[in-house]
């Protein structure tokens, strides 16, 4: 009988699914187009950074950009060798195939590279996944990692399922299985960035490592609440809201390259109660630029910041 992941679709799913497939299908600019290479270097930065940054990693933007062009960065020499792990594997993520459990070994041995013994294999002991010292995860037993995998693998390429779907499934059972000793996080956002890209190029530029990075804890609770109900459908609800949320802020920005500031103004619209930090992840720009056209905003009276200013968010007038 061939493997069947636990998982059932929510209609608030059924609505984003379609919703994100016509905002795929409205797009009319592709990788290679000049708004797409403007923001390609930005946004491999980005993605490491903050695919790291889940792990651990505490360099910035700014030394991640310097470590990409070369120069010295004077930061402990793990975190150094992690950033130029990542670089390694981003450079070549076009070229990797996500329906291939090789390519995923290969991608896994270049990102964990002189960081574990045996990088790019599968673990050979037990393992669990700890949250303020607390296991809040144990893992499958080793011996039947490589079954698990060759079943999921099996699964995601004979699925008649929507990709947006068995992107979500792929990364919450591989997050599950948890294959390697370490490096699980980083690989499992990576790979389901890649099912998204081959499904349609334009999430080359809204990679998944971004999207988790701002909503952390909703990240893991929605891991959690599926491995609770041993269904993932809390997990592909997370996932597909924040695939919607950063294509709305992708469309505003490409349809106004010019007009940052309108762009920000219609991502609120959309995302009422956005903070300032979410609004340059999702819009590919810096923090300051998005304050600054914010404060722009907020004088011509066109949006409103409410609530206290730890948890507070901009709303439109």
């Amino acid at each position: 009988m061939r493997y069947q992941p636990p998982f059932h679709l929510s209609a608030d799913a059924v609505n984003m699914i379609a919703e994100i497939a016509a905002l795929v299908e409205r797009s009319t600019v592709r990788p290679g187009g000049a708004f797409e290479l403007k923001l390609r270097r930005a946004n491999q930065i980005r993605t490491i950074q903050a695919s790291l940054a889940i792990e651990g990693n505490t360099l910035s933007e700014e030394q991640v950009s310097e470590i990409l062009d070369g120069k010295r960065v004077a930061a402990p020499l793990r975190q150094i060798q992690e950033v130029r792990n990542a670089i390694a594997v981003y450079d070549i993520a076009e070229k990797l195939d996500p329906y291939s459990e090789d390519d995923l070994l290969r991608a896994h041995g270049m990102m964990m590279a002189a960081l574990m013994d045996h990088p790019g294999e599968f673990r050979r002991g037990g393992v669990g996944v700890v949250k303020k010292n607390e296991v809040v995860h144990l893992a499958p037993p080793a011996r039947l990692v490589p079954r698990q995998m060759k079943d999921l693998f099996a699964w995601l390429k004979k699925s008649a399922d929507h990709p947006l779907v068995r992107s979500c499934v792929f990364h919450y059972e591989f997050e599950f299985i948890h294959p390697f000793g370490d490096g699980n996080g980083r690989i499992g956002r990576l790979w389901q960035s890649l099912i998204l890209a081959q499904w349609d190029p334009i999430f080359l530029q809204l990679p998944v490592e971004t999207m988790i990075y701002s909503n952390q804890d909703l990240y893991y609770q929605a891991i959690n609440a599926s491995s609770a109900a041993n269904d993932s459908g809390a997990f592909i609800d997370f996932m597909l809201r924040e695939i919607l949320n950063a294509l709305r802020g992708y469309m505003s920005l490409q349809e106004n390259p010019d007009d940052p500031a309108e762009a920000i103004f219609r991502y609120i619209q959309n995302n009422p109660g956005v903070r300032t930090g979410m609004l340059a992840e999702k819009l590919s720009v810096s923090r300051r630029t998005a304050e600054r056209h914010l404060q722009t905003l907020k004088r011509a009276g066109k949006i409103e910041f409410r609530g206290a200013p730890r948890n507070g968010g901009y709303y439109p007038k």
